[in-house]
């Protein structure tokens, strides 16, 4: 009998702790995502626990203490935004066969991201990255991976598509470099009420690719 009670007591235990440990994952996520929405508009300069506890009706204690420190917030809400913004634009693109048709579903998909914004300031890397770019550290870092990685995305897919025949012949990195660049500014033109930014990109992509016979 004394065994079943402690067995029951050890199974309660890790029940409460599971659940503890749920409430705190599922806490920590929706108060990732309010700070996404916050720097798109402010700026990972302006995140503050007092801030985001108000926001979320929280106590600001429990959120520092899910996060200890505000550069931990930063990076989080950093990894928060990279993985809204992987799965509304890069994860509907990868189901495009690859070539010209994955490289314009990918700039639809980036172009519906900035004008129905994702985040309420529009992109997250625009918004920040002027902010980071010479203060060295893991905010940073975080930052720079993103666009690192976006921008390798974009070269390797203009080169599937040049070993398909279908870009014209280019350098594919100076080619992605360029067209990060056109999306950066066509993120500020959208914010700034130009609609006919997006077909701006359009047009800029299609320059680079060779016309159908």
């Amino acid at each position: 009998m004394s065994e079943l009670v402690r067995g029951s007591g050890s199974e309660t235990d890790a029940a409460v702790s599971d659940g503890r440990l749920l409430r705190g994952a599922r806490s920590r996520r929706a108060i990732e995502r309010h700070a996404v929405d916050v720097a798109s508009l402010e700026g990972l300069s302006g995140l503050s626990f007092g801030r985001l506890a108000t926001d979320l009706g929280l106590s600001k204690s429990g959120v520092q203490t899910l996060f200890g420190t505000k550069e931990s917030l930063q990076v989080a809400a950093a990894g928060s935004a990279r993985d809204a913004f992987t799965d509304a634009v890069i994860r509907p693109a990868l189901a495009v066969p690859r070539g010209a048709a994955r490289l314009r579903a990918l700039i639809d998909q980036w172009i519906g991201y900035a004008e129905e914004p994702l985040f309420p300031g529009g992109c997250f890397w625009a918004a920040n990255l002027a902010d980071f770019d010479s203060k060295p550290g893991p905010v940073r870092d975080a930052l720079l991976r993103q666009q690192r990685d976006w921008r390798g995305f974009i070269a390797t897919e203009l080169r599937h598509a040049a070993d398909a025949g279908e870009v014209a012949d280019l350098d594919t990195e100076l080619a992605a470099f360029q067209l990060d660049a056109v999306l950066v500014a066509a993120n500020i033109a959208l914010r700034c009420g130009d609609r006919e930014a997006g077909d701006k990109v359009r047009r800029v992509l299609e320059s680079f690719l060779v016309p159908p016979r």
